[in-house]
């Protein structure tokens, strides 16, 4: 009787142990989780603000005028007389 009463409080500790790492290894997997959510919400972040200047940059590019700023000032062109424009039609 005594044996058979060792054998099942060897079988319960083993099983509790397993338990115990069980646990252990789901906090681990919990953290491991946590860990890299963070890192999505961090890339996230950065993603959201890249796309805002983008949205920036794209409004400054698309501006109706910026052509012909950008003509003026980088290749110093200017709007020609309106008796100096030459109309070709086709």
């Amino acid at each position: 009787m005594a044996a058979v009463r060792n054998i099942l409080l060897s079988i319960l500790i083993a099983m509790l142990m397993l338990s115990a790492i069980a646990v252990i290894y789901s906090k681990y997997q919990s953290r491991q989780l946590f860990i890299e959510i963070q890192k999505k919400e961090k890339q996230l972040e950065d993603y959201e603000v890249e796309w805002g200047r983008l949205q920036l940059e794209l409004t400054t590019l698309t501006e109706e005028n910026r052509v012909e700023i950008e003509a003026r000032s980088r290749l110093m062109l200017t709007l020609p007389a309106q008796n100096e424009i030459v109309y070709i039609k086709p």
